[in-house]
């Protein structure tokens, strides 16, 4: 397989001190002689991420974003320990190597392994053709993989000391809504009549899986040999147990089509892959996963409705650590223009 080409150079003022990370990989790990050196994953807009090379050995380092964070929020010891419990059954989450609450980087972080492949993002990828062939298939391998997680027995994992599937969704929405309000300025709506919706229909299920929680194109690696075989899924810090739809409509919300909203197809920028020919409408994904997994989806819009909302606070957060001069990244400046627009389509699609 190939690199993707998807490191840089660091960002100014996000370095970390190379000496104290190469002293603390020699200490814990076998790696070879040689300079470490470090390069900087430039997707992402909340932890930051970093490729760690030795020679021909490497791995990622993870870290929460610079400043304040919210309660909770960027919690590395808990991604690291969910993709200890679920990469011996869903191998596509990297294998974690060493965790550090602190002491090395004044930040807690961890050290996983490095895997190759392609990443579908707003562009298809060097040396990969699109067709609506390939959009389809890999629209299908997203939808598949989906329903394959949320087949995992998670009791037979670590997850179940961690979590506490009963009233999932009451406490989502109550908790985003919160969230939400907690990092309100003054150049958002409130989203009032929206929240009262959520509260109104909050929906109740006995069902509980492993959900990723931030399941969407360009967390996922392909093969680039085979572009629609995915070989690696990242970005677990979202992962729990809960309602699957919950995590259904979150990968919706992030599943832009071609006759999208012009400002909801490019809120974060140039628009992703995903508006091309070939590739699944929400309408596919959702009839897709009801196929595979066997469960029903007649109250989908409800979970899709909330995953706007949920989306909106995310942004909301990062837009917020921006107006507080916490972070100094010019891509979080206009955010809270979609922030607005999300919330928009959160109660077009409920239908108030």
């Amino acid at each position: 397989m190939q690199d993707t080409n998807d490191t840089r150079t660091v960002r100014p003022g996000e370095e970390i001190d190379v000496q104290a990370i190469e002293q603390f990989l020699r200490n814990n790990l076998s790696i070879p002689d040689g300079e470490l050196q470090v390069r900087q994953f430039g997707a992402g807009h909340s932890n930051l991420t970093y490729e760690l090379t030795v020679n021909d050995w490497r791995a990622v380092l993870r870290r929460p974003p610079l400043g304040p964070v919210a309660p909770k929020a960027h919690d590395m010891e808990r991604e690291y320990t969910i993709l200890e419990a679920l990469h011996p059954v869903f191998p596509l989450a990297p294998k974690p190597y060493l965790f550090d609450s602190g002491d090395v980087l004044g930040a807690p972080f961890f050290i996983m392994e490095r895997r190759d492949g392609v990443v579908f993002d707003k562009e298809f990828p060097e040396g990969v053709k699109p067709s609506r062939a390939l959009g389809r298939r890999i629209s299908e391998s997203m939808v598949d993989r989906l329903a394959e997680l949320h087949s995992i027995d998670y009791k037979k994992t670590a997850l179940k000391e961690m979590v506490k599937p009963e009233g999932f969704m009451e406490r989502q929405i109550h908790g985003w809504i919160k969230r939400y309000e907690k990092a309100e300025t003054d150049d958002v709506v409130s989203g009032e009549r929206l929240k009262k919706w959520l509260i109104a229909h909050v929906p109740y299920s006995d069902e509980a899986t492993v959900i990723h929680y931030d399941y969407k194109l360009n967390n996922a690696m392909f093969d680039p040999e085979d572009p629609a075989k995915m070989v690696g899924l990242f970005d677990w810090e979202m992962t729990t147990v809960g309602d699957p739809l919950a995590d259904v409509g979150a990968a919706l919300s992030y599943w832009i089509e071609a006759d999208d909203p012009e400002l909801l197809k490019t809120g974060l920028g140039k628009p992703p892959v995903t508006v091309t020919e070939g590739f699944y409408t929400r309408k596919e994904f959702i009839e897709r996963y009801a196929e595979k997994s066997g469960r029903s989806v007649d109250d989908i819009h409800v979970y899709l409705t909330f995953a706007y909302f949920k989306l909106a606070g995310i942004i909301q957060q990062i837009y917020y650590r921006y107006k507080q001069g916490q972070t100094n990244d010019p891509r979080f400046a206009n955010m809270n223009v979609f922030v607005n627009n999300l919330i928009k389509h959160a109660e077009e699609t409920a239908g108030i």
